[in-house]
């Protein structure tokens, strides 16, 4: 059981979560919602997972904002992949992540691997300007619109 914690330890922003929790201290409860807007973020988290009703294989990844009024404050993109256009959306969007990692789904415990390598190029390594908005179906988009090389 502890390697699992183990796990927790090193997939979150362990120094992160415990600002958080003084804040949350601090001020109670409340948290504001992201509104839609272009933010800065890095990438906390990026992994293949099962959705939870339907167990269909989806896209989670985490977007820390860093900078401005909502700095701290997360944006959560949630894709089910389970058909062809939806694997075109998120193989676009890990494409304008920079990584130089090619990006192509061939089954998904290949496209899992990949999403862990993506992350691991950036981690650390860019931070992005994100575009949080919505089409006109009301789902939630998100676009990089520029790409920031940390030094």
């Amino acid at each position: 059981m502890s390697n699992l914690w183990e796990q927790f330890d090193n997939a979150v922003d362990v120094e992160g979560l415990q600002a958080d929790i003084k804040e949350a201290a601090e001020n109670g409860l409340t948290f504001k919602k992201v509104p839609h807007g272009q933010y800065e973020v890095k990438i906390e988290k990026m992994e293949l997972v099962a959705t939870k009703e339907t167990n269909n294989p989806m896209v989670t990844i985490w977007f820390r904002i860093v900078d401005g009024e909502y700095e701290r404050s997360m944006i959560f993109m949630n894709q089910v992949v389970n058909q062809g256009f939806q694997i075109h959306i998120v193989n676009e969007f890990l494409r304008s992540l920079g990584s130089g990692i090619e990006i192509e789904f061939k089954n998904y415990s290949q496209y899992g691997q990949l999403l862990m390598d993506v992350h691991e190029a950036i981690d650390e390594k860019f931070e992005y300007a994100l575009k949080y908005d919505q089409n006109n179906k009301g789902f939630d988009t998100f676009e990089i619109v520029e790409v920031y090389e940390l030094e």
